[in-house]
């Protein structure tokens, strides 16, 4: 009998699909689609890795509640293994999030606090120091995705090896959203370490930090920091989990391209994602672009468009000003 303990058994191996009608050009151009994992998205992998990190370290234990500042996919995987290992949950979420992923983690049995998404990250009614409002308040763990050094570590051992295999070890460029800087750094190391030619491509969001501080080895003025419409990558401040030795370079996608390739992936090639999926994959074909029939291309596609609705439809769209009036 092919019999599962339990549902996080099922989580990695996720399928990498050609883009074949999305790009067309000599190079190849595939997508990691995250979604198949058991909670939906590439989040799955690191919220069991951290709250294994707690225990072993003891700062969690048994019967013990965890509290993490999330904009709603870390939130899924660390309720998934918290509700099989008996702890509770407080996800803080900043007040942009879509209101399918508040129901989904109050459904998954997750308690959800809502907070001001236009503070710098230092402010105190920021959903980063709410968090830690709240361990200290209550004794509560605090995997805090942005600096456990287990985010990065579980791609390392698991999407890197993946796409390596998948790809016969022909990959030749990773493109990937940056957010807590988790899924690049790991999966960057691993595929260095096989093949230290392999380019490895961070995709920002124009208001954010991670290209400037790329170019420039230090943070952008206040000025340029600004809010966006896209969901999950980009940050306003530096994570400790961004390992920088590992990444070539930041390409600069803004909400209207996103917005739009994610529309656009859904109807050429069915794969309906979110709109840092729709980043991740701009950006891929834009480094695919200058490439010659060697080159392959993957991207990751984070998470499900489905998570997004009340953002991905013709009304919003076209009220913020990403597709045109019809």
């Amino acid at each position: 009998m092919e019999i599962y303990e339990n549902v996080l058994e099922t989580m990695g191996n996720t399928p990498l699909v050609k883009l074949g009608r999305f790009f067309s050009g000599p190079a190849t151009l595939a997508a990691k689609v995250e979604y198949f994992n058991p909670g939906g998205s590439v989040k799955d992998r690191i919220g069991i890795a951290m709250i294994e990190a707690g225990e072993t370290s003891g700062q969690l234990k048994p019967g013990g509640t965890i509290v993490e500042p999330t904009s709603g996919n870390t939130g899924v995987g660390l309720a998934m293994a918290a509700n099989l290992k008996g702890y509770s949950l407080i996800c803080v979420a900043p007040d942009k999030i879509p209101k399918e992923k508040v129901a989904l983690l109050e459904a998954m049995g997750a308690t959800v606090v809502s907070c001001p998404t236009n503070v710098a990250a230092d402010d105190p009614r920021s959903y980063y120091k709410v968090s830690e409002r709240i361990r200290d308040e209550q004794g509560a763990y605090l995997p805090y995705q942005y600096y456990n050094q287990a985010n990065p570590e579980a791609h390392y051992r698991s999407t890197g090896p993946e796409i390596w295999r998948q790809t016969d070890g022909k990959v030749t460029h990773f493109v990937v959203g940056v957010g807590t800087g988790g899924t690049i750094s790991g999966t960057a190391k691993y595929l260095k370490e096989q093949n230290p030619n392999v380019q490895v491509i961070g995709v920002d969001t124009v208001g954010s930090i991670y290209e400037y501080y790329f170019e420039h080895h230090e943070l952008p003025p206040e000025d340029q920091i600004h809010q966006y419409l896209i969901d999950g990558i980009g940050e306003d401040f530096m994570p400790g989990c961004v390992w920088w030795d590992y990444i070539d370079g930041i390409v600069t996608i803004d909400d209207k391209t996103a917005y739009r390739a994610t529309m656009e992936l859904a109807r050429k090639e069915s794969i309906f994602t979110g709109s840092s999926g729709g980043a991740a994959v701009a950006g891929g074909r834009q480094i695919a672009q200058g490439l010659g029939a060697d080159g392959l291309v993957v991207t990751l596609v984070p998470d499900s468009g489905e998570r997004y609705l009340s953002k991905l439809n013709k009304q919003w769209l076209t009220e913020k000003g990403l597709i045109e009036a019809s």
